[in-house]
């Protein structure tokens, strides 16, 4: 039995980054994975990505120094530093 999961969080590779940000993307989409975050240590960043048949759309971008409460976990704050190794405020 396959189980499609809810939410999946991908670290950009600097190495792989096309496949995370690309490939990846739209193999999640292709199986209808509703949620799709993106962690960019790059520039710091959270993008947060909702499933829609024509593609993901992004529903938020957040940096490092942000607290935010995205999707689908909008019932807890996320302090986007501490995703880059930031002590929790």
């Amino acid at each position: 039995m396959k189980v499609r999961p809810d939410w999946i969080s991908e670290v950009v590779s600097p190495l792989r980054a096309t496949d995370d940000t690309v490939k990846k993307l739209r193999l999640y989409h292709r199986v209808s994975v509703p949620h799709y975050w993106l962690v960019d240590p790059r520039d710091s960043t959270l993008t947060v990505m909702r499933w829609h048949e024509s593609g993901y759309i992004t529903v938020m971008r957040a940096e490092r120094g942000e607290t935010v409460r995205p999707e689908p976990f909008t019932a807890i704050e996320l302090s986007i530093g501490t995703l880059f190794g930031d002590d929790p405020a």
